[in-house]
């Protein structure tokens, strides 16, 4: 049986969440567990569609970014994989199935070049904002619950719990307490 699994960071990565999608079905997986999570958060489609996974089973995805945070979370999986005597498919490199010795290796080493790219893209990342902020040119993210701190008054002036003014607006409790010790 084929399983796919399709992830995306955030909402607003619709065209390729689709398109994963796509291709998983349009591969004949019987069954696709997708979520649109960062890879760092809890990801309870990726744990659902491993506990899924049984014997002579594939668990497919499209490219091996969307499936593993590191070289070691990647181990992980194709060894509970291995346990459960399931391969894992990945669609992007040719189709490499780890269902064979050379398959398993190759995506070792396409999980290991992976990481290593994420990781010298945050370098950069973190050299370009270093700049920017000797430059005076990086300021950061906007605050939102600052920016709602006239809206947060007002619903305590009307009577409103900090908890019930946090559901109502949208922004964390220990913000509206932050705003309302503030004044």
């Amino acid at each position: 049986m084929l399983i796919g699994y399709a992830r995306t960071s955030t909402l607003e990565q619709e065209a390729g969440f689709e398109a994963q999608l796509r291709e998983l079905e349009g591969l004949g997986c019987d069954k696709v567990f997708k979520e649109q999570v960062s890879s760092v958060a809890k990801r309870e489609q990726l744990e659902a569609a491993l506990d899924y996974v049984r014997e002579g089973d594939t668990l497919v995805v499209t490219k091996l970014d969307r499936l593993a945070r590191s070289t070691r979370h990647l181990g992980e999986i194709m060894e509970g994989l291995k346990a459960k005597g399931a391969n894992l498919k990945l669609l992007d490199a040719s189709g490499i199935d780890t269902g064979t010795a050379m398959g398993g290796m190759v995506i070792t080493v396409i999980g290991a070049i992976a990481q290593f790219e994420r990781e010298m893209m945050l370098e950069r990342q973190k050299e370009g904002i270093a700049k920017a902020k000797a430059e005076g040119k990086y300021k950061g993210r906007k605050a939102t619950a600052r920016a709602k701190r006239d809206e947060v008054l007002a619903k305590k002036a009307e009577g409103m719990g900090a908890t019930a003014i946090a559901q109502e607006i949208g922004i964390g409790r220990a913000s509206v307490y932050r705003i309302l010790a503030a004044g």
